[in-house]
């Protein structure tokens, strides 16, 4: 068995009530009902409704996350109310009742949010670029690239061509880097000094 999950994410049905689980993932959102706590676990495939009340120990740990926090969730599968279905969500019809989590990463403050479409200046965006890539809308562009590259290789493979990775020459950095790129005016050489005779 994974030691980390038993499904992903996007992957639990309502064939699977009933069913102990192990999940793991990002903390993508919280929502605090007074006696309940609710919280969507996302991973690379989807997301998952988490559910935990105050009467069980796992209501603690999860108060006291940060959102963008790696954890690992077991608990029941248990389907939804009607009224309470998410259409949007693959895994819209379940949520897992949690009974015990290990928290693997716990998150700090975010100096940007995951979660939402809010746009951000360019700098910010490169500068937590590791955050930048886990929003939904780029996450969705890197998988649909790599779901294009993909389809092309394989109907090119199929017609018959063959792809060679070619090597790769460069200069070769030493320690510094700056060795590589030497300034114009550091190549002259210096000027001789006039001697006088006397």
């Amino acid at each position: 068995m994974h030691a980390y999950r038993t499904h992903s994410c996007a992957e639990l049905r309502l064939g699977n009530v009933g069913e102990t689980v192990r999940l793991s993932g990002w903390v993508h959102r919280r929502r605090d009902h007074g006696h309940l706590l609710f919280v969507d676990l996302r991973d690379h495939y989807g997301i998952t409704q988490i559910v935990t009340d105050t009467e069980s120990p796992a209501f603690q740990t999860l108060d006291r996350l940060r959102v963008e926090s790696v954890v690992t969730i077991e608990g029941e599968v248990v389907a939804r109310s009607p009224e309470t279905v998410n259409a949007n969500l693959p895994s819209g019809e379940i949520e897992v009742r949690a009974g015990a989590v290990t928290v693997q990463s716990p998150a700090s403050e975010l100096p940007m949010p995951v979660f939402g479409d809010a746009d951000y200046p360019e700098e910010i965006r490169l500068k937590y670029r590791y955050l930048d890539l886990r929003r939904e809308q780029l996450h969705a562009n890197i998988m649909l690239r790599a779901a294009v590259i993909a389809s092309i290789r394989r109907r090119m493979v199929e017609k018959g061509f063959t792809e060679f990775q070619t090597p790769i020459l460069r200069v070769r950095a030493t320690i510094s880097s700056r060795a590589a790129f030497i300034p114009a005016s550091s190549t002259r050489s210096p000027r001789r000094r006039r001697c006088s005779s006397s």
